[in-house]
């Protein structure tokens, strides 16, 4: 029989309507000062990074889901015996939105220690500035879409992805030059 987790080290994957993550993490967080629950479910979370991308020649950011139709939940759902905290249990699962649990449902499975570690430092790293929507090839043909070269195509010849700037080929008067442009300026063509 596996180790359990202590209480506080149980974290679990959670799978609820898609669209509605954020909806069920604060309604459980709202439930958890309500009911007192705070002793038995710690944390809830949807994983997000901010991106940023071109929608109709204007930059916009939003916030995009690592897991869609998942919430992560850091609970004491098993006991030492490896038995369910019907306390935990029943608080989750009546929750509106959720679904069931991932994996095992009769019995959830607490995630592994390094899985658990592996996504708070995904979190953490990428709680920075935005990052581009679209993830850009070396090759690939886009379209400028702001700046002096707007309305042109041109092949991604360098991606410097730390400063988010691409080097584009471009056709200024009949040749082709290197004309640096950051990443939200241009879109797949």
């Amino acid at each position: 029989m596996p180790t359990i987790p202590a209480p506080q080290d149980q974290w679990y994957v959670v799978h609820v309507l898609s669209g509605a993550e954020n909806k069920v993490r604060k309604h459980l967080e709202r439930r958890i000062q309500a009911e007192e629950m705070g002793d038995y479910v710690f944390e809830v979370l949807v994983p997000e990074e901010l991106v940023s991308e071109v929608k109709g020649g204007k930059k916009a950011e939003r916030n995009r889901k690592f897991f869609p139709g998942y919430v992560i939940v850091n609970m004491h759902l098993l006991d030492e015996h490896n038995k369910l905290v019907d306390q935990t249990w029943y608080f989750i699962q009546e929750q509106d939105g959720v679904i069931n649990f991932a994996g095992n449902k009769q019995h959830p499975i607490p995630m592994p220690k390094h899985e658990v570690d592996s996504m708070l430092a995904q979190i953490k790293e990428r709680a920075g500035g935005a990052k581009p929507a679209v993830e850009h090839e070396i090759g690939d043909t886009i379209a400028v879409a702001d700046g002096p070269f707007q309305g042109q195509n041109g092949v991604i010849a360098e991606i410097d992805e730390e400063k988010g700037e691409l080097m584009v080929s471009v056709n200024i008067f009949g040749r082709e030059t290197l004309v640096p442009l950051e990443y939200w300026q241009v879109e797949k063509s």
